[in-house]
């Protein structure tokens, strides 16, 4: 593979990084990236050499740390993805953007859209997912989702840069699992719903 065919490949993995692993850990990759990117480990386009600026790197830690504990409490996690839906979503499409320049142009607003849409879907399968282990009253399982989403993002940010192509056919895949995943949880919850509006007694207060 040729230099520029490389650097391609390299430019559109780091595109989908960031919306992907936005998603799950939104302070995390932007944290990592802009340290890696401060120490001189990786060079970022100029649309996201900004992450290496001292006071972004300085907030994202501070939200990363606030995150960290946020998501090992059951319920508050929920919480905290109720809120993030707004943030996380808009945020990876930004840097989804900015890994494919720094102007306003047709191939950064077609990375700005497919780089949202990419977020969207890991969020909501993260969301749903936590929703539903949030019906279990222990907290180990939540503990153990937490802390493999962690090590899922810093290990997929470590792939994505040493191995664009394993990680551009590793996000394949799990883009088909999380659009699977988002579906039946729909319906579940369709059917949950449906279900307990036929139990005997919903309807009393309208007698």
């Amino acid at each position: 593979m040729d230099a520029g065919n490389w650097q391609l490949l390299h430019a559109l993995a780091l595109g989908s990084l960031v919306a992907w692993a936005s998603g799950l850990r939104l302070y995390l990759v932007v944290f990592v990236l802009g340290l890696a990117a401060r120490a001189g480990y990786v060079t970022l386009p100029d649309g996201l050499a900004i992450l290496s600026h001292s006071y972004i790197i300085a907030a994202s830690g501070l939200l990363l740390a606030v995150e960290f504990l946020a998501d090992k409490i059951p319920g508050i996690d929920s919480a905290w993805d109720a809120v993030h839906t707004f943030i996380r979503i808009p945020a990876g499409a930004l840097l989804a953007a900015g890994a494919a320049g720094d102007d306003l142009t047709a191939i950064t607003l077609a990375s700005g859209l497919l780089g949202g849409t990419i977020t969207a879907g890991t969020h909501f399968a993260k969301a749903g997912g936590r929703a539903a282990i949030n019906t279990s009253p222990e907290p180990v399982s939540n503990w153990i989702a937490s802390f493999t989403e962690d090590a899922t993002v810093l290990g997929g940010i470590w792939v994505a840069l040493n191995y664009p192509l394993v990680f551009m056919a590793s996000l394949a895949v799990f883009i088909a699992f999380a659009a699977w995943f988002v579906i039946a949880f729909a319906r579940f919850v369709r059917a949950r719903l449906v279900r307990t509006s036929a139990q005997p007694g919903t309807h009393a207060g309208l007698r």
